[in-house]
């Protein structure tokens, strides 16, 4: 009908004047904070599009939160504008658990600051002022930025396509571009801190201005901010930049920036981790490639990668030719797969590598292992015919399921859509996009959209882990991708006889290993399970008298694949007790003289203490079965 929106709302079909608000709508959630429908978020006070599902997103929804943290960041460049006039704004975005806001000062601030800045925040918050979109033109939006003297705004709108629709937020005397969705007014955000400050160059590239980086947190409610800064002592206790070296893991040196020297223990760890990935996957038919590390450019222009990658590249000048040295594996799966006539009976075909990766990461944006410039992925790449993609993706979600819980991991799915800088058709895109939405809904899983942030190849699931502490880390990544094999050429013959074109499924579990064993380091406190603990065992003789019965143990335990080691020096029983237990190895078996005689162990465990003597035989077909690796 004429003027009338036809939407589903809370699972009704309903119709609803044109110029319809979800603002306006009766079934409005209590602690609504923006709107989803049909895959674009918007505020709650934008009018509604003329079809499609409307659900509400919370501050338990991804997206809600990124809408209330994206808020926030305004709210914070409000009050530095209000308390530095002449500060000049660069970009604020929303983070996994907080934001941030980039200025730009003669001075630049100082931690001192901080206390101050929030002061003025939580004024704004008190004046509860409506926030409201405006629509620009490109003539309005540099006109009213330079009036402003925004000179880093202007940077921003002259990047932006002519065709696009430019927008500014306003919240009383203070506007800023931006796309949007945020909340409806400042007053909903309650609880606000400012964490840190630090320095970060203007859209990350070293020649550019050097600007005021302001990180926080803000929450619906002071409960949840108090609970949040209590996760984030303990966070600090638990940093991984620390306990890493402490537990003898890994250390950095400035000689090789970005790349981490994995010590005997720390690579003991690492190899267990990618064995572990190894097995998983073999019982799911990956076959294991490995493929060069450095490639002519010409491959990555046919891939795409030098046109939305090359600055994130490391990239070598030999004999007047250029090579690129691989950011990712997926070019050269795609050349495997081209090597050979491929058969339908080929299909799946699942590849999986291990090999190094590096990529350019800004100076100012390494972070331990967290962010590094040398690493290795679980990566795997399932061309698959198109009536083979719900069963594939189903079991990589299977997979996701079963790596995540062998840490205690919980983790939430979010669908990111096609980006501004999207390649290739767009009936290919919107066609991947609905086969994960559905793949999503016949799953039953409960997810959260991200728009225009997938790759530029295709759509994307983001699964974010959840750790002891609530925090929330983005690690696998899963995406449907129709365009490479339409770059690289790639056919099959089907059943038919005819060439068909196949479809790649861009997987890794785990993400970045470095990333990830940062992030259990983390989680574990340094405490990792018995399984994975690069010493899962201490022998610890009382006297000189037990060392070859204690030998002996270790070399039974060796043989049984169980990793141990003997502290034979020269310090009492208790020192040595105490070193294991700050090491935070999981077993340690004491041994004295009437262990030696009655064949026996006195076993401590790291988390129980003394457990009492066990007779040796027993206790070694106990220690083998807790020790192995959680594969179901």
């Amino acid at each position: 009908m004429a003027g009338e929106l036809q939407l589903v709302i809370d699972g009704e079909a309903r119709s609803v004047q044109s110029g319809c608000t979800a603002w306006d709508l009766p079934e409005r959630q209590e602690h609504a904070l923006a709107v989803w429908v049909d895959g674009q978020v918007l505020d709650l006070k934008r009018a509604l599009p003329q079809s499609g599902t409307v659900q509400w997103l919370t501050f338990n929804d991804f997206s809600g939160r990124q809408v209330f943290r994206h808020s926030s960041a305004h709210l914070l460049a409000q009050a530095v504008k209000r308390l530095w006039p002449e500060a000049k704004l660069g970009t604020g975005p929303a983070l996994d658990d907080g934001f941030y806001y980039d200025v730009a000062l003669a001075e630049p601030l100082q931690e001192g600051d901080l206390a101050r800045i929030e002061r003025e925040m939580k004024k704004i918050v008190g004046e509860n002022l409506p926030i409201e979109r405006v629509e620009l033109s490109r003539t309005e939006a540099l006109t009213l930025f330079d009036q402003r003297a925004e000179t880093f705004k202007r940077q921003i709108i002259e990047g932006i396509p002519h065709d696009a629709v430019i927008s500014a937020y306003r919240q009383g005397d203070f506007i800023d571009l931006c796309s949007g969705p945020h909340l409806a007014a400042t007053g909903l955000i309650q609880a606000i801190k400012l964490t840190s400050v630090s320095g970060a160059y203007w859209r990350g590239n070293e020649v550019n201005p050097m600007m005021t980086r302001i990180y926080g947190t803000s929450f619906p409610s002071e409960d949840e901010l108090t609970q949040h800064l209590v996760h984030i002592e303990d966070a600090k206790q638990r940093d991984h930049r620390k306990l890493g070296p402490s537990l003898d893991l890994f250390s950095f040196r400035e000689d090789a920036p970005g790349f981490a020297f994995w010590h005997p223990k720390g690579n003991q760890l690492y190899r267990t981790l990618e064995e572990f990935s190894r097995r998983l996957q073999h019982d799911r038919g990956y076959q294991e490639v490995a493929t060069p590390w450095i490639y002519r450019v010409g491959l990555w222009e046919r891939s795409g990668h030098w046109d939305h990658y090359r600055d994130d590249m490391f990239l070598i000048e030999r004999d007047s030719e250029v090579l690129g040295v691989k950011p990712m594996n997926c070019p050269g799966h795609a050349l495997l797969f081209k090597g050979a006539t491929r058969s339908y009976r080929d299909l799946p075909m699942r590849l999986a590598e291990y090999s190094p990766l590096s990529r350019f990461e800004r100076s100012g944006t390494l972070h331990g292992l967290m962010r590094v410039r040398g690493f290795h992925q679980d990566d795997a790449h399932l061309f698959v015919s198109q009536d083979q993609i719900s069963q594939e993706m189903f079991g990589v979600l299977d997979l996701v399921d079963v790596m995540y819980r062998a840490f205690g991991l919980t983790h939430e799915v979010v669908f990111s859509t096609r980006p501004d800088n999207y390649m290739g058709d767009l009936a290919l895109w919107n066609q991947a996009e609905a086969n994960l939405e559905e793949i999503l809904r016949d799953r039953g899983l409960k997810y959260q959209i991200n728009p225009k942030d997938g790759a530029f190849y295709g759509p994307k699931l983001d699964i974010a882990a959840i750790d002891s502490l609530g925090r929330r880390w983005q690690l696998a990544t899963i995406q449907l991708d129709f365009q490479l094999p339409e770059k690289f050429d790639l056919h099959y013959v089907d059943a038919d006889g005819e060439f068909k074109r196949p479809v790649m499924i861009h997987r890794a579990i785990m993400g970045s290993l470095e990333r990830f064993l940062g992030i259990l380091v983390e989680h574990y406190a340094g405490a990792f399970p018995l399984w994975l603990a690069p010493v899962q065992c201490v022998i610890i003789p009382i006297t000189d008298q037990q060392i070859s019965y204690a030998q002996e143990i270790q070399r039974k335990l060796s043989r049984y694949g169980i990793r141990s080691e003997v502290d034979d020096r020269s310090q009492k029983m208790g020192y040595k007790i105490r070193e294991a237990q700050l090491a935070k190895v999981p077993r340690m078996l004491v041994v004295g003289g009437r262990d030696q005689t009655n064949h026996t162990v006195s076993v401590r465990t790291r988390d129980q203490g003394d457990i009492g003597a066990k007779p040796w035989p027993d206790y070694l077909h106990q220690l083998i079965e807790e020790a192995e690796m959680p594969l179901a």
